[in-house]
């Protein structure tokens, strides 16, 4: 009896792991607004995203996000998750605008 709880526990979570991951989606405009680049539907805690062929965009829409999302500006010493996040959110789901001036380059999900 006590294997059968265990592997339909195993069962169970292996089934919610998908719906556990996170979904970001980069867009070219603020507010999420713009041409798209969806790049990871499945991201996990202690994965770096960022635009495999190079660039930056100005927001990024993200949901599934179990613990936090931190958000790192483009430009040489913050690139693929680098020298500190300039914004952190909390779970859950949203769109962040980078500030003025700069564009988003990689997020890290903790």
């Amino acid at each position: 009896m006590q294997f059968n709880i265990a592997f339909i526990t195993s069962a169970l979570l292996a089934a919610a792991m998908p719906a556990m991951s996170a979904k970001l989606t980069f867009f070219e405009g603020a507010d999420c607004t713009g041409s798209s680049l969806p790049i990871s539907t499945g991201s996990k805690p202690g994965d770096c995203v960022f635009l495999t062929h190079g660039g930056s965009s100005k927001s990024i829409k993200y949901s599934n996000v179990p613990n936090k999302i931190q958000f790192f500006i483009s430009g040489g010493k913050h690139d693929k998750c680098t020298n500190g996040f300039a914004a952190v959110r909390s779970n859950g789901a949203g769109c962040e605008t980078a500030p003025a001036g700069v564009n988003w380059e990689s997020v890290k999900l903790t």
